[in-house]
């Protein structure tokens, strides 16, 4: 069993900055459909960030998760939590390794706790463990103050193929 301290107060702390889906886009590669973060806000520059993302009826996964009672697959909710990270820290981490890419190394110890539904708002802190060529990165995501998903996520920077 994880000893991870809970984030939740992180959805409380003061923003210092937002950074747009403009800039995401400037940063990682997803696009739609498959651009699943509206905005991350720096909590502590380099160290906490609170990705955000506005789960809208239309939603592509929808259709056919679960038609009738719609929720958004969890391993979903997880790539927005790796999108938010990728949304604040990219520009950083590749600084050093130009044209290279994020990838998932691992994802350890996820959990899904609540459901996350049409019309909901998904709040997703992060708090960087490690940031490199190998970054990672322990992050939840709440709706309504209530936690849904946590999980550890490793990356590394792999190359770009064009």
């Amino acid at each position: 069993m994880s000893t991870r301290k809970s984030l939740h107060t992180f959805l409380t702390l003061p923003v210092q900055k937002v950074i747009d889906q403009e800039q995401i886009k400037a940063t990682i590669p997803h696009r739609d459909p498959f651009l699943l973060v509206d905005e991350v806000r720096v909590l502590e520059d380099g160290k906490k960030y609170l990705g955000i993302r506005r789960v809208t009826t239309d939603e592509f996964y929808f259709q056919g998760h679960f038609p009738g009672n719609p929720v958004m697959p969890g391993v979903l909710i997880v790539e927005s939590m790796s999108q938010a990270f990728g949304g604040a820290m990219m520009d950083r981490v590749t600084k050093e390794q130009s044209g290279s890419v994020p990838l998932f190394l691992s994802i350890e110890e996820a959990k899904f706790r609540g459901m996350v539904r049409p019309g909901d708002t998904l709040q997703m802190p992060i708090e960087i463990l490690r940031s490199g060529k190998i970054s990672k990165i322990y992050a939840e995501a709440y709706v309504n103050g209530k936690l849904c998903t946590q999980a550890t996520l490793n990356f590394i920077l792999g190359e770009k193929h064009v």
